[in-house]
């Protein structure tokens, strides 16, 4: 499956767009658990079983948070993600690769916009119209449903007016690129991101919904901009 078609490059951003020795994600994390031990008056070990049911069983855990405890998800979103964004550098080699990219580049996440917004700063990767990528959907944006369920990638084709049979979506997760396969986009998944053992085992041979895989993003952007594909679908590109 080669990209000689898409005009529309939609990007995950946690461990997509920097390195998961970057170790945002686990103070993400930590202060998830937190925030369930306070609302919930449980102790650690039991808010972070709760955090990761919600996560498997809702896509995030905001939206199972939401769904059974009805909380407000804005006062949520600014206490999880008021962490340290120190272990983040400029990337001009990643920047240079998605600039070479032909056409619109959009970001599709499950936090907010004004925390996208900090991580594409820290690494060089600046959002806005007249920058590298056109525009943020963040989970507001989405109207809360988050990735992996349908609505929240057809709420952001149709905001960006996108035809995801020209669009390709990169994503460090492998449940959330089997939407976007159903429609129709080349799919990506980058690294290993967020599983664990059991999860890593269960998507070992990844399936028909992941096309390509890469550990090295920079490189496999620099192949795509070079023509380097060829038409094949293999889902152990690298």
């Amino acid at each position: 499956m080669d990209f000689a078609d898409v005009d529309i490059w939609i990007f995950d951003l946690d461990n997509t767009l920097y390195p998961p020795e970057a170790a945002l994600f686990s103070q993400i994390e930590a202060r998830m658990t937190a925030y369930v031990m306070h609302l919930l008056g449980v102790d650690r070990d039991r808010a972070d079983l709760i955090r990761r049911d919600y996560w498997r069983r809702h896509g995030t855990t905001l939206a199972g948070l939401m769904a059974e405890h009805r909380i407000d998800a804005a006062s949520y979103l600014a206490e999880v993600h008021d962490i340290d964004f120190s272990g983040l550098a400029p990337d001009p080699a990643l920047a240079a690769a998605i600039a070479a990219l032909p056409g619109r580049k959009i970001i599709h996440t499950n936090a907010d916009a004004a925390y996208a917004r900090r991580v594409l700063a820290a690494r060089g990767l600046a959002a806005g119209p007249d920058d590298l990528f056109e525009a943020i959907f963040g989970v507001e944006e989405t109207g809360f449903r988050p990735k992996p369920a349908a609505a929240a990638f057809e709420a952001v084709l149709a905001a960006s007016r996108a035809d995801p049979r020209r669009a390709a979506f990169f994503e460090d997760d492998p449940r959330n690129l089997q939407i976007p396969h159903a429609l129709g986009m080349r799919t990506v998944l980058v690294g290993r991101g967020r599983l664990g053992p059991d999860e890593i085992a269960q998507h070992a041979d990844h399936g028909a919904h992941v096309q390509h895989r890469t550990d090295d993003l920079t490189a496999f952007l620099c192949r795509i901009a070079s023509g380097g594909f060829t038409g094949q679908n293999d889902a152990r590109t690298r």
